[in-house]
């Protein structure tokens, strides 16, 4: 019903997005493009990455859009080959089914049929490895950054009465999401000309570029390949000059170049929000999943998904509460489990379908909505909205948890750059 989250950072319609781009690579002989305590990584690995990352983003997988990815795809695979030699320098083993559960929920935010995944990638010149070790490295470096830290992870009491009173404090002030490019000046010679490269992409983006798109092409920001995204900020986070920018940007709005230590700051007004005065609205809601017998290709549906969703349309028509949906999913083979848990409505995509769930009527069948691999209905049993407050303990200890995680993970990974000897092509 949402996209699922991975530790992969994939957009979860980044496949979708790009159905159809095929790229199949003409074979080269692969170069070094670094060397990492004797370990090399190849131009082949970093194109194989940056092919994923144009798929995964909706970016068409052309030449020129793969080489501008390059330097950041280099530098994210050397710090990867560092994470990955301090996982088996520690004898951490990555489980393969926890590997496959993370493949498994990209596929379904997708909306993939087992293997449609890997069938993807190749049919668009992309070795399904690439996939696969970036994911067992991220997990296996979660259980390091865990067993590095030990029981130390856990928040005491008194850690959570200052985080509450800390986020307390806030309650009342306003908080920018916002989304980054940065464009470094490494020399003060070279101010105007990375002012003037600055221009050049902000005009991309008045001009209807996608700003994820232009980030992860563009940015030097450690948040590039996430599409720049800093999440919801206040003030004394950002640099004063970036500060005094956002408080005068409307929603969607573009800044001009803004100076800060290193160079230059384009930042993007995603939208604003008071802390503690935000509306949640939460559901619940039951779904009804058929499967095809076998998944739709070429975006035709033939006779047989044809059947399928004829027999759920028909049968959902007798269909008037969540009970009903309980059983008409398991007539249908609980291929799917008919209640997914209580939902927040903000975090439902696509935004097509949190625009159903937010006016459909209650105890009222949806359309069907068709996918890949099956049809399915939808009923929203309750609708609800509530003020958000502070969090819960669980959510303020994992809070605190994840904190932890990232710094130790920062400090880590500075640690093993000064220990090793790194060269680049």
């Amino acid at each position: 019903m949402t996209c699922f989250h991975s530790r992969l950072a994939l957009a979860c319609t980044g496949f979708l997005a790009a159905a159809g781009i095929a790229h199949n690579a003409p074979a080269q002989s692969a170069g070094i493009a670094a060397v990492v305590n004797g370990q090399v990584i190849t131009t082949e690995d970093v194109a194989n990455r940056a092919r994923l990352l144009a798929l995964s983003a909706g970016m068409r997988p052309e030449p020129d859009i793969l080489n501008r990815l390059q330097p950041q795809i280099t530098q994210q695979l050397i710090d990867q080959t560092l994470q990955l030699q301090e996982i088996n320098k520690l004898n951490v083993v990555v489980p393969e089914d926890q590997i496959a559960t993370d493949i498994q929920h990209i596929e379904q935010g997708n909306g993939l049929p087992p293997g449609g995944l890997r069938a993807r990638m190749e049919a668009s010149g992309i070795a399904y490895s690439t996939l696969v070790q970036q994911i067992r490295t991220q997990i296996g470096w979660q259980m390091v950054l865990h067993q590095v830290l030990g029981p130390g992870i856990q928040p005491t009491p008194g850690d959570m009465r200052a985080e509450k009173a800390a986020l307390k404090s806030e309650i009342g002030s306003t908080q920018y999401h916002l989304a980054e490019i940065f464009i470094p000046v490494s020399d003060p010679a070279h101010d105007a000309t990375a002012r003037n490269f600055a221009s050049t992409v902000i005009g991309q983006l008045r001009q209807g570029a996608p700003f994820p798109v232009v980030a992860a092409q563009f940015s030097q920001a450690d948040n590039a390949l996430q599409g720049g995204d800093l999440g919801y900020v206040s003030l004394g986070q950002l640099d004063p000059s970036v500060a005094a920018t956002v408080t005068q940007m409307p929603t969607g709005a573009v800044s001009n170049p803004i100076r800060v230590p290193g160079g230059y700051d384009i930042v993007q007004m995603q939208g604003t929000h008071q802390v503690g005065s935000a509306t949640q609205t939460s559901l619940t809601i039951r779904q009804v999943f058929a499967p095809y017998p076998a998944p739709i290709t070429d975006g035709q549906v033939g006779p047989a998904q044809a059947a399928v969703i004829s027999k759920l349309t028909n049968a959902a028509k007798s269909v008037h509460d969540c009970a009903g949906m309980d059983a008409l999913n398991t007539q249908m083979g609980n291929a799917r489990p008919a209640d997914p848990g209580p939902v927040d409505l903000s975090t439902v995509t696509p935004p097509a379908f949190q625009q159903i769930l937010a006016t459909l009527a209650l105890n009222t069948v949806s359309r069907p909505l068709v996918a890949q691999d099956g049809v399915s209905v939808v009923m929203v049993c309750t609708r609800g909205t509530s003020n958000v407050g502070l969090p819960s303990d669980d959510a303020i200890g994992n809070l605190i948890i994840e904190r932890r995680v990232e710094l130790e993970s920062q400090q880590l990974l500075d640690s093993l750059r000064h220990q090793s000897v790194i060269t680049q092509s």
